[in-house]
């Protein structure tokens, strides 16, 4: 028997911040993991050939830079080896036709580059940014605190009293707006609104979900001001410098430590027993777990009403997600060269393209032309790879948890839907000729590859249900005030002392680690 202040199940992003948090206030923090190793979905492993070094799962962290728990962690962070890389092109688009746009951190450079392209879209684009900046304390407050605290309400009456009712109603409706309404009414380049489209995927939602403009506005915003900061020497080295942090403040992390359930007493938390029968007691159970799991699996002998478990049963996720890692002999040589120092490339056919890849991984299709984003980290972090040589992370974001068939009725799929190793190969195949076609040397550079299927990714985090790398769908019914569930406030749940943090909750998915920094900050104020 063990008493902690608190126990945090599971060690991601959100996780970490907490146990960071919590150990530098002085708490006595246990954070127990079920995988062998530390870190939730970022990992840095040798995955394909001596001297090449892939982030597994997650890899940028514009979130995290701009979030609470890196405002009050860095030093620490810093100071125990983490380092980041960056550059002034974060990212940009290449079409199929070969035609490409990036988009800098210098706004003026990007309004010019849109207007060159057709007259009025980079004025559209400097209106889209000053939207956020004139909102940004509404936008942000609501992104990224705790939407049911009464510094959210104090700013929402602020608000009201400065520019009345309904001034301040009249915010949320281009905020409600979706991405193609924004793009197909302020943009007439076909080039400018691919380079936007495909950054709502990384939300989690397509170019026809509510509240996507907004998305696609942050985001623009946010990569113009930081940009897309990578670790140095690969991701795992965020693990390395919270561990040693949290180390050095007295706390435990743990590995291999599967969590069978959260004991309460009287409605009240007392602790976890773990899958090998030990019982661990704590005065506060943090669980970085998916709505499922906390109200399927962890409580109990009816610790949970059972219109919140009910809730929990129809909670949804959304798309899959697959991932490529290549190690190359040689740089890709695109036919603009620029395009090599672009961290994020996205290839696609344009807006319409990512909406047809989206209807088509909803339906259970492979798509036929999905949206692929390539990452190239060496263009910042040449350690990442021996000299002269390359790495690429690259995403599918567009693929059904089961597959139903093939759009391009090119690859056969298992009858019970299930993603086998050669439905991966195939579907990589596919992505793979597709980078070939503009980087006429990535076939014979190739000298590793590994590819990470949506059923990888389920097996290597219980949490990226079916693939969903953002554990759960990101629709406006599971998201600000009704995320998790409807039937909880922030990160609280029915027993006393146990809270739930992740991507589950809000402010959703993202390494940006603001769920665990406010519970946190709620559990020990500085």
């Amino acid at each position: 028997m063990s008493k902690y202040d608190a126990i945090i199940v599971g060690s991601g992003i959100n996780s970490l911040v907490c146990a960071g948090v919590l150990s530098k206030r002085g708490k006595k923090v246990l954070v127990l993991e079920r995988e062998a190793v530390l870190g939730g979905c970022i990992r840095t492993e040798a995955l394909t050939a001596p001297g090449y070094l892939h982030d597994t799962l997650s890899t940028a962290h514009p979130l995290f830079v701009t979030g609470p728990g890196y405002a009050e962690l860095k030093d620490a962070l810093h100071a125990n080896g983490l380092d980041y890389a960056n550059n002034a092109t974060p990212t940009g688009v290449l079409l199929p036709d070969g035609r490409s746009l990036i988009l800098g951190r210098d706004r003026a450079a990007n309004i010019a580059a849109m207007n060159a392209l057709a007259e009025g879209d980079g004025t559209a684009y400097g209106e889209g940014m000053a939207f956020v900046e004139q909102n940004a304390e509404l936008i942000f407050s609501l992104l990224g605190n705790e939407l049911w605290s009464s510094s959210v309400g104090k700013m929402m009456l602020g608000r009201v009293w400065k520019h009345g009712a309904h001034e301040t109603l009249a915010f949320f409706g281009p905020a409600m707006q979706s991405c193609r309404a924004w793009l197909e009414t302020q943009f007439q380049s076909d080039l400018t609104r691919a380079l936007l489209a495909p950054w709502v995927l990384h939300t989690g939602l397509g170019p026809e979900s509510a509240m996507s403009a907004l998305m696609a506005k942050v985001i623009a915003f946010t990569l113009e001001a930081v940009g897309l900061p990578l670790v140095k020497g690969g991701n795992a080295r965020t693990v390395d410098a919270f561990r040693a942090m949290i180390e050095q403040a007295g706390g435990r992390l743990e590995t291999g430590a599967d969590v069978a359930e959260v004991l309460v007493d009287g409605g009240k938390v007392r602790g976890v027993r773990t899958a090998d029968g030990r019982v661990l007691e704590a005065r506060q159970v943090i669980c970085n777990v998916t709505p499922t799991q906390l109200y399927g699996r962890l409580l109990t002998n009816g610790s949970a009403p059972a219109p919140l478990r009910k809730q929990a049963q129809e909670y949804r996720y959304g798309k899959a997600n697959m991932q490529i890692h290549l190690a190359l002999s040689e740089r890709p040589k695109w036919a603009d060269p620029a395009l090599g120092e672009v961290i994020y490339l996205h290839l696609t056919p344009g807006l319409d393209g990512v909406s047809r890849a989206v209807n088509e991984a909803e339906r259970g299709l492979l798509p036929a032309e999905g949206t692929v984003c390539v990452c190239q980290p060496c263009a910042v972090d040449p350690s990442r790879a021996p000299a002269g040589g390359w790495v690429m992370w690259i995403q599918l974001p567009e693929c059904p948890r089961t597959v139903r068939g093939d759009a391009a009725g090119e690859i056969p799929v298992p009858a019970d839907g299930r993603w086998t190793p050669e439905l991966a190969d195939r579907y990589a195949d596919r992505a793979i000729a597709r980078i070939a076609a503009h980087a006429p040397n990535l076939q014979a550079s190739i000298i590793g590859r590994k590819v990470v299927s949506p059923a990888d990714l389920e097996g290597m985090n219980i949490n990226l249900v079916g693939g969903d790398p953002y554990s759960g769908e990101c629709a406006i019914d599971q998201y600000l005030f009704w995320r998790p569930v409807r039937g909880v406030k922030d990160h609280s749940t029915p027993v006393k002392g146990l809270y739930h943090i992740g991507a589950s909750t809000h402010p959703g998915p993202g390494l940006s680690g603001a769920s665990g920094f406010h519970v946190a900050n709620a559990l020990a104020k500085r």
